[in-house]
């Protein structure tokens, strides 16, 4: 049973974004400072588009923390959106303010917009792209920021980095400069790693409890990633020369590979927790995609609201994010206690 469960709401335009986050122990300091500052790593990033001027997320903390350490009780964040102002009509929750011109029709290539249709019976597809939006993991950002809080406590540390992005390995920046010109935009491909994680955390027992699976569907359910890999990809590779070998250095077993990234038959291994994914390119461009009106059912080409040109490394915050939360679930679940020194007795 998970021990730290969050729930998020909130839509894009929408007046503000929250969470409530379950099941943190009492006694540990959380630093809204360093949540601040994931925020603002998730909105930088060369090729990031004009609602990051609009925006410039902070979090408000109003429930679970006094004096700067947790109670044992919810914890509720909430992130404003600011340009919310500028849509109170459009997004608002009383039936006498609708009108026909707030609907938007055009299907948009790439997005949740005609699948969320019909799974919804929506005619409007605001009601789809308001909540399937990226807008949402500010604050999936904010509740991993504290989970990499929890896990720093156990000496456990998190980095990532970007490893291409379209087809080219370097010179990021003039590579996104080109598709900004053109009207179009680009994905990549990023690193994640977390170091010193304890031997042990997930299981080899039940397919729901395989540390792998786990942070797979975490990584793959950020929107636009299409693909996620744990450690070095084996194709190509001979048994041989993939599996990472033993040896004995010092009366310790130690390894000179890392290819599995740190998770074996499901469980972490002590070396490093590598993941890697895939970001597909931002479906909402200038240059114009042909699609389908809902409500004419004639061939148009593509809304064009604002966009980022290339979003690859906000992601990359983003996913260590949503693994810092599989991690911080793993340990309260290993070391368990209701508070910090509890919770130390039993590490």
């Amino acid at each position: 049973m998970s021990k730290f469960r969050f729930l998020t709401a909130g839509e894009s335009h929408g007046k503000c974004l929250t969470a409530i986050i379950e099941g943190i122990p009492a006694g540990i300091n959380i630093n809204i400072d360093y949540i601040n500052n994931e925020l603002k790593r998730r909105q930088s990033g060369y090729g990031r588009g004009n609602r990051m001027k609009i925006e410039s997320d902070t979090v408000e903390i109003t429930s679970g923390i006094r004096f700067g350490k947790t109670l044992g009780s919810p914890i509720t964040l909430v992130i404003q959106n600011r340009d919310f102002e500028n849509w109170q009509k459009i997004m608002s929750i009383n039936p006498e303010d609708f009108t026909e011109e707030k609907s938007f029709t055009q299907y948009r290539p790439g997005h949740a917009d005609y699948a969320g249709s019909i799974k919804y019976n929506q005619k409007d597809l605001r009601n789809i792209l308001e909540r399937s939006s990226a807008r949402k993991t500010a604050i999936e950002t904010a509740v991993g920021a504290v989970a990499k809080q929890i896990l720093e406590l156990f000496g456990i540390k998190c980095s990532s980095k970007i490893l291409q992005i379209g087809k080219v390995t370097e010179n990021f920046e003039q590579e996104i400069d080109k598709a900004k010109d053109a009207g179009d935009t680009l994905g990549g491909k990023f690193e994640v790693i977390f170091e010193n994680l304890p031997i042990g955390l997930g299981s080899c027992m039940h397919w729901d409890r395989a540390l792998d699976g786990k942070i797979a569907q975490a990584v793959m359910s950020i929107p636009a990633i299409k693909a996620v890999e744990i450690g070095e990809n084996p194709l190509g590779y001979y048994g041989s020369d993939y599996h990472d070998q033993m040896y004995i250095e010092n009366g310790k077993i130690v390894r000179k590979t890392n290819n599995a990234g740190g998770i074996e038959g499901g469980i972490t291994n002590g070396e490093p927790l590598v993941v890697k994914a895939v970001m597909k390119p931002i479906p909402t461009m200038k240059k114009s995609l042909n699609t389908v009106d809902l409500k004419t059912l004639t061939e148009t080409q593509a809304h064009f609201e604002r966009s980022d040109t290339c979003a690859v490394e906000a992601c990359s915050v983003v996913a260590e994010a949503r693994i810092a939360c599989i991690l911080a679930d793993e340990i309260l679940q290993k070391f368990v206690g209701d508070n910090f020194k509890e919770i130390l007795k039993n590490k």
